[in-house]
């Protein structure tokens, strides 16, 4: 590379850190950035972080063009996007993001997606398109899209590449997150802070989690109190609980808690309430609420699945309490779970976390 690309790359490095290191936009191995030049875009692989950025060789370098073709096309090698990697590049092995195709369509050289919890919390709205027209109206420089809920890979991307030519600055994913684009490292930096502040969502205000009742509750179970003290705020008010049980709203939640969270009667120990679903044959939710007192995860859950639980109590704890909310479908549920790449991802969490 030339040297002022090499200096751009490392910005991007950096810039892909910092929205990997700020929990309410990244969580975990959600989200990913990409770099074009010269034909070959650099992209983050699937499963990893990118918090890790700079530390650890998480990009994989992709042909755009053939992918792009392959995509408009309708070949199923641009699901996995592995057959455009450029292997004498990717010394480390990597595959490509299940995001790949939807970067390889935006013309523009830098590319950030990722899951903020404003965005996810305004974008599952019934009155969503209206709700972020008036937030968005206060950027009236940049252009903006929304994009109905496809699942992510080769069916979110067809959705994009309609909208590409066009080249937005924004596209806010419904029931998913948003993404970010720019011609420059800085420009998208910008664009980032000035998105975020325009979406911001005041949290719903809650008492602390009641750690020694907590602890009682998981006494001899599978199960343990949340450590991370955020993500207890989804079983403490009525409100936030009553959305979080309701359905599934966006993917990575599905994909590292499931489609189902628990509730304890009240007294009820996480134990009592585990031995009561397998005798209904029923399995046991990775995620327990106690409600007014906190949330319990299992001690089977990876580190994908904790920083997960932060981010529904994110998402959860901004969402207006009454207002009418669209959760995905059990078929959307389906795909998902039952998706070669997201079991690949999965494969990597669990890998990554008994290393840890």
């Amino acid at each position: 590379m030339p040297a002022g690309d090499v200096s751009a790359l490392d910005a991007f490095l950096a810039l892909s850190k910092a929205i990997g290191s700020d929990i309410l936009k990244t969580q975990g191995a959600g989200g990913n950035t990409s770099f074009k030049r010269d034909g070959v875009m650099w992209v983050k692989a699937s499963g990893t972080w990118l918090s890790q950025a700079g530390q650890r060789d998480i990009m994989v370098p992709v042909r755009v063009a053939p992918l792009v073709e392959a995509l408009r096309s309708g070949n199923p090698s641009a699901e996995k996007a592995t057959d455009f990697v450029v292997a004498e590049l990717n010394t480390s092995g990597l595959r490509p993001s299940i995001e790949t195709s939807f970067h390889a369509v935006l013309p523009q050289a830098v590319v950030a997606h990722y899951h903020c919890v404003e965005a996810i919390a305004l974008s599952v709205l019934e009155d969503r398109e209206r709700v972020i027209g008036e937030r968005m109206a206060a950027l009236p420089d940049l252009a903006y899209v929304t994009i109905p809920y496809r699942r992510p890979g080769t069916p979110l991307a067809h959705e994009i590449d309609r909208v590409a030519a066009g080249r937005p600055d924004v596209l806010i994913l419904f029931n998913h997150g948003i993404i970010v684009t720019g011609d420059t490292v800085e420009e998208v930096r910008e664009r980032v802070a000035r998105v975020t502040a325009a979406l911001r969502v005041e949290e719903r205000s809650s008492t602390p989690a009641d750690m020694v009742r907590l602890e009682a509750l998981a006494d001899g179970s599978d199960f343990h109190a949340a450590l991370d003290a955020g993500s207890h705020k989804t079983a403490l008010t009525p409100a936030s609980a009553a959305i979080a049980t309701a359905g599934s709203l966006y993917p990575d939640h599905i994909i590292f808690l499931g489609t189902e969270i628990g509730v304890l009667a009240n007294g009820e120990t996480a134990a009592a309430y585990a031995d009561q679903r397998r005798l209904q044959g029923l399995a046991v939710p990775k995620m327990l609420l106690a409600p007014g007192q906190g949330v319990l995860l299992a001690n089977e859950l990876t580190d994908g699945g904790r920083v997960m639980a932060r981010c529904l109590a994110e998402v959860v704890s901004r969402i207006p309490e009454g207002a009418p909310v669209v959760y995905l479908d059990p078929a959307q549920e389906h795909e998902l779970t039952h998706w070669e790449a997201e079991q690949y991802r999965q494969a990597l969490d669990r890998k990554a976390s008994r290393q840890a």
